[in-house]
């Protein structure tokens, strides 16, 4: 399997041009901004704790997400590249920043979240243990191992496919010749083509989108449980005029409902994308046609930008639901 490289083969170009060229780049500047904001404010000495340690590991990597594909997005989309074939000089540039890079920290983004849920869970339900096991020293190991998975997850990415430099003519300029880029399966992943790409898809969809987003619907569930017998636990104790106790439920509240915000924005937006990966999946396996490449491309594209889109988000719901952050900044 072999073929050149050119973007309108990967991209729906009506689309990706005005997403890719104008708007994500203006998504992914505010992102900067304000994650940079979030990770300064969460390591102020004061602001210092596991859950705020994982909030920041979570900034930085939707940062990157973003920040990765940015020079791609430019040079072919804003630049308007996109009508030729791609440069052979580009080729690497091309799938180290706009496809390895960005979901290795994505793949990690969503980990820290399903990190950030459970480490909350056991806060709340399991508070004894939480001290031994939540601590800041613990999720920089934790974060470290999720960065190594996320890293291992792709490594076969760096070398299924081969890129050949090919002297063709151009497809704008047609007299003139530029040094196209031949994307080439190497011999073993050839060989065995539909089971390696079986297996790199499905694992993609179950352990990286599936069970994470199942697991945190269920979490998610049981953190607005327990907020709610808290909220109950809180009243009685304003009845018996404990109002220091009850200033402590109420702030674990209110910590706990800023998370439940976090997981529930990453949740509105990573299951359609996970939906789609999954249906289109399916339909490569099994020779089942649900709808064209074409859509499949249009609607991957969509739900990624509303996936960059949330990544300003969670800065405003630190804002609006955290008293200590809004000082902080």
């Amino acid at each position: 399997m072999s073929h050149l490289l050119h973007i309108g083969g990967i991209y729906p170009l009506k689309y990706a041009v005005p997403i890719n060229g104008y708007l994500s780049p203006l998504l992914i500047f505010i992102t900067l901004v304000t994650n940079i904001f979030v990770v300064v404010v969460l390591m102020r000495k004061h602001m210092r704790s596991p859950t705020n340690a994982i909030l920041a590991g979570m900034a930085v990597s939707d940062m990157f997400t973003g920040l990765s594909p940015l020079p791609v997005f430019l040079y072919l989309f804003s630049m308007g590249n996109y009508k030729d074939f791609v440069e052979y000089k580009w080729c690497y540039v091309y799938f180290a920043l706009g496809e390895w890079i960005p979901t290795i920290f994505h793949t990690a983004s969503i980990w820290l979240t399903m990190t950030l849920a459970i480490q909350r869970y056991i806060y709340i339900c399991h508070s004894i243990q939480a001290r031994k096991w939540c601590t800041i020293q613990n999720v920089v190991i934790g974060t470290a191992v999720i960065y190594l998975v996320a890293i291992l997850s792709q490594c076969s990415r760096f070398a299924d496919y081969g890129l050949y430099p090919v002297e063709i003519p151009s497809v704008v300029y047609p007299n003139k010749t530029i040094l196209a880029c031949e994307m080439r399966l190497r011999p073993w992943f050839r060989e065995n083509e539909v089971l390696y790409f079986n297996i790199y898809f499905w694992f993609r969809v179950i352990f990286i989108h599936l069970v994470p987003c199942t697991f945190l619907v269920l979490l998610n569930a049981l953190l607005i449980s327990t907020m709610r017998t808290a909220q109950l636990r809180r009243m009685q104790l304003l009845q018996q005029n404990k109002k220091s106790e009850s200033k402590k439920l109420k702030d674990s509240n209110c910590t706990t409902l800023m998370l439940v915000a976090v997981v529930g924005l990453f949740l509105l937006v990573e299951f359609p994308l996970g939906i789609i990966m999954i249906l289109n999946i399916i339909q490569n396996s099994f020779a089942v046609q649900i709808c064209s490449e074409e859509t499949f491309r249009s609607m991957t594209l969509i739900s990624n930008f509303f996936i960059l889109l949330s990544y300003p988000l969670n800065f405003f719901i630190y804002c609006g639901m955290s008293r200590q952050f809004r000082e902080t900044v």
